[in-house]
């Protein structure tokens, strides 16, 4: 926890998302106010302002350092090139877990008060299928188009559900929270290959019906074949 009788270390920006995670670890995320927040960081609130638009923001700014720290842990590494995508993801994603180890209370008491609003938790899964986004690039993953924001939130989602199992986790080794990620992943990974099973037997079909329209659409007359020759 930040010590307030110091003056906080690191940049503005840092020192704001550590106390509203200090506060978070002390209190409900419901009572937190933008004030206290300002003043745990050592910020004035117009300093506090010109950084975030709002307390949610700042939750949303410890998840984007959580995602710069995995990344700078290079989680896609040589040795693990060669594994399977769902092996790299989950390595990935296990080093996610163990980064946040130090944030847990703060965590649960977040997550406690983002189930208790709607609006709130539409907001964060955003929050959440962005972060996806680039823990799949960092396990190598790489789509575009639908399939990849259906990727990222299928990924959000399932950090979510491994999130509850993590947070009643008392082991440091995360067995239980390991399990439950392998689990939910190889569930993910056996969907998407039902998709591609259906996808790859319809196109035949797809292509089919798209001949059989292509052929019945008659290319518009050139203006030119409207021009009726004088007889000479």
């Amino acid at each position: 926890m930040l010590d307030t009788e110091t003056k906080p270390a690191g940049s503005p920006h840092e020192r704001a998302v550590d106390a509203l995670m200090t506060l978070l670890a002390e209190q409900d995320w419901q009572s937190i106010t933008l004030p206290q927040i300002a003043a745990r960081a050592g910020l004035s609130l117009a300093e506090l302002r010109g950084l975030f638009p709002s307390k949610g923001a700042i939750l949303s700014g410890f998840s984007r350092m959580i995602d710069q720290r995995v990344l700078k842990l290079d989680a896609a590494s040589t040795e693990m090139l060669d594994q399977p995508a769902r092996e790299r993801l989950f390595d990935v994603m296990l080093r996610r877990f163990d980064l946040l180890q130090p944030y847990k209370q703060a965590i649960r008491s977040a997550r406690r008060g983002l189930l208790a609003d709607p609006l709130s938790l539409s907001a964060w899964n955003r929050v959440e299928v962005t972060s996806a986004q680039w823990m799949l690039a960092a396990a190598g993953i790489e789509d575009s188009g639908p399939e990849a924001a259906i990727k990222a939130q299928a990924l959000a989602l399932i950090h979510a559900r491994v999130l509850g199992t993590w947070l009643d986790e008392d082991d440091v080794d995360m067995p239980r929270t390991m399990r439950e990620l392998d689990g939910q992943l190889r569930q993910a990974e056996r969907a998407l290959e039902t998709v591609d099973i259906v996808k790859n037997t319809m196109r035949p079909l797809f292509s089919l019906v798209e001949g059989v329209l292509h052929r019945g659409r008659r290319p518009a007359p050139d203006a030119a074949d409207d021009i009726v020759s004088p007889s000479l």
